[in-house]
């Protein structure tokens, strides 16, 4: 490989290293800003509202147009585990970045 060919190759990957690392940088600052409202959809999602809020949307008490995943069992459930999958994979991989 040339200096030059060598350059170029480094440079790509750099770009393309830049790049992704901005990426995540933002994706991990809107992350840390949904603890609060992950609290609050855990709080809704295990108390008493979601299931008298589902029990009335079973019974077609609201409006056909209402938007209404929050009360899918699966969704809100799937959300809330995959968003604490994240949150442990998180810790991990800062405590291997600090070794660098």
């Amino acid at each position: 490989m040339t200096p030059i060919e060598r350059i170029t190759y480094n440079e790509s990957l750099y770009d393309k290293c830049t790049e992704v690392v901005k990426r995540l940088e933002q994706a991990l600052e809107d992350f840390s800003s949904l603890e609060h409202d992950i609290a609050e959809l855990q709080t809704y999602y295990c108390g008493p509202d979601w299931r008298t809020d589902f029990e009335a949307d079973e019974a077609g008490l609201f409006p056909k147009d209402l938007k209404r995943g929050v009360l899918s069992e699966d969704g809100i459930y799937n959300l809330l585990a995959d968003y604490q999958c994240l949150k442990d994979q998180i810790v991990p991989l800062n405590d291997n970045l600090t070794n660098f």
